[in-house]
């Protein structure tokens, strides 16, 4: 996509964190937004920011587990914008739990909300896009989809795998057809994920990927995924350090995993 200006973007999860900064940066790049969000309110806050540096944005209540709710973000930006040119699915939450204390109702309520919002996305918007003939489509997954290093957020992890799954079929089936994938995966961000986690059983001790990685400020994401849209780019990391790590695990999966279990155990 050579420009954002007068371009529509429909962004979920948009009132705070990363979803607020990429629809602040798509927002300074010209494009028109639809910052969609279960907080209404946070979601109008975050439009309310855009149109006071002079550019088009509305904050829409909209929870991704609704039926319909798509349906819903798709009218309302033909209805302002009259077009559609970019979706952003960055709904995500986290859950907490030894794996033989985490309840298959809490699997199923990160796995509708994370995965299934990005299933029902694409199930409105390829079409969408095919019949347009252009588009982007933005996933949010994350380093732990990317490869294993705690053994508490399983269903939060599984659903972000699968993202990175999904987003790699796509790319494959749409790029050829002129509709661009972009695959964002973060590590550590300063946001409030953990704000919102459920915690089963024991109490865990909060592991990270690695000491290396440092917390990111959200606005620098907005800006990766901005200049990511604007020359369609499909993988994005929010710190390229993570390549070593893939390659260390693709190269000897078994001494890989002997090595991370290791390491846990001395904890």
């Amino acid at each position: 996509m050579r420009t954002l200006t007068d371009r529509t973007a429909i962004v979920t999860g948009g009132a705070s964190g990363i979803g607020r900064s990429i629809a602040l940066s798509l927002a300074r790049r010209g494009a028109r937004v639809i910052v969609a969000d279960i907080s209404g309110d946070g979601a109008e806050t975050v439009a309310r920011l855009i149109r006071s540096e002079g550019r088009h944005a509305i904050g829409v209540r909209n929870d991704v587990t609704a039926d319909g709710c798509f349906e819903t973000l798709r009218d309302c930006a033909l209805a302002e914008f009259g077009r559609i040119d970019v979706v952003v699915n960055n709904v995500g939450v986290l859950t907490r739990g030894r794996p033989d204390h985490l309840p298959v109702e809490e699997w199923r309520r990160v796995l509708e909300i994370n995965l299934f919002s990005v299933i029902r996305s694409n199930a409105l918007f390829v079409p969408y896009f095919l019949g347009q003939g252009s588009g982007h489509i933005v996933n949010t997954a994350s380093f732990a989809g990317l490869f294993t290093y705690a053994y508490d957020r399983l269903p939060y992890a599984a659903s972000k795998a699968a993202i990175v799954q999904i987003s790699e079929g796509l790319n494959l089936y749409l790029r050829p057809k002129g509709i661009s994938v972009t695959l964002l995966c973060p590590g550590p961000v300063r946001t409030n994920i953990s704000a919102s986690v459920r915690e089963f059983g024991p109490p865990t001790a909060t592991r990270s990927p690695g000491d290396r990685f440092g917390r990111v400020d959200p606005d620098i994401v907005g800006e990766q995924i901005a200049d990511a849209v604007l020359s369609d780019t499909f993988m994005v990391y929010t710190d390229d350090q993570v390549v070593e790590t893939l390659v260390e695990r693709a190269s000897d999966w078994n001494g890989f995993m002997t090595r991370q279990v290791a390491e846990l155990s001395a904890e």
